[in-house]
C-alpha cells in the first residue's frame, strides 16, 4: 500500500512512498511525468515520488527570463546546452532532479548513446538554478542544491526573489556563499562571460 510521507507547505504537493507496491523506476517515472504533463515529478534518492504543482505566473516569467539570457549565452558560445524545469537528471546516488534552469557542457551531452537523450538524462548538470517561489520551502530548495553539488555540479544558484537573496554552491567548498540584493551574477569559470543582471529578475 502507498504512502504519503509528507504533504508540505510548498509547491510541494505530496511526497509518496510507492515501495510496498511498486519500484518506481526510471521508465516507470518517465511514463508517469508523460501522461501527467500538468505536474512535475521527481524521485529522492531512497526512492520516494515527489509531486510538485505548477508554479504561479510571477515565478513562471522569472524562470522564462532565466532560460532566455542563459539560452542566448549557450547559443552565443557553443558551449553547451540549457534545459528548463522540465527536464529530468539521473543523479549518481539515483534521485532523479528537474532544476529550474541547467546547463550542460557540449562535451558530455555528445558522450552520451542517443537513446539516452531521449529519457531522463543520466548526469548531473554542470551549472544549476533553483528559483524559489512564494510557496517554496528554503531549506528544502538547500537540500537540493547541496544534493547537485554532491552530484557533480560545478556551479549553482538559489535565487530567492522574497529575500532578494542568492545562495552560490560551488563545488569544492564547504558551504554556499549568501549574496545580498546583488545586481548581477557572475557564471565564473563555469559560465565564462556569462551575467545575469538581477533587476530584471527581482
Amino acid at each position: 500500500m502507498s504512502k504519503i510521507l509528507s504533504q508540505p507547505e510548498s509547491s510541494t504537493l505530496a511526497v509518496m512512498d510507492l515501495s510496498s507496491i511498486v519500484e518506481l523506476t526510471d521508465e516507470r517515472l518517465y511514463e508517469l511525468s508523460q501522461s501527467n504533463r500538468e505536474l512535475r515529478f521527481e524521485r529522492t534518492a531512497e526512492g520516494e515520488l515527489v509531486i510538485m504543482s505548477p508554479t504561479g505566473g510571477r515565478t513562471s516569467h522569472r524562470n522564462a527570463q532565466i532560460i532566455y539570457f542563459l539560452s542566448e549565452w549557450a547559443n552565443r558560445t557553443g558551449t553547451g546546452l540549457v534545459f528548463d524545469s522540465s527536464g529530468g537528471f539521473r543523479l549518481p546516488n539515483g534521485a532523479v532532479r528537474s532544476p529550474d534552469a541547467a546547463w550542460v557542457r557540449l562535451e558530455q551531452w555528445q558522450n552520451l548513446p542517443e537513446q539516452q537523450k531521449e529519457k531522463f538524462i543520466p548526469l548531473c548538470p554542470d551549472f544549476v538554478v533553483e528559483l524559489r517561489s512564494a510557496t517554496d520551502s528554503l531549506s528544502e530548495l538547500q537540500s537540493k542544491m547541496e544534493e547537485y553539488v554532491a552530484g557533480g555540479a560545478r556551479l549553482g544558484w538559489l535565487i530567492d526573489p522574497q529575500g532578494r537573496r542568492v545562495h552560490v554552491y560551488r563545488a569544492g567548498a564547504q558551504e554556499a556563499e549568501v549574496l545580498e540584493d546583488p545586481e548581477s551574477l557572475s557564471g565564473e569559470a563555469v559560465l565564462k562571460g556569462f551575467v545575469l543582471r538581477l533587476p530584471e529578475i527581482w
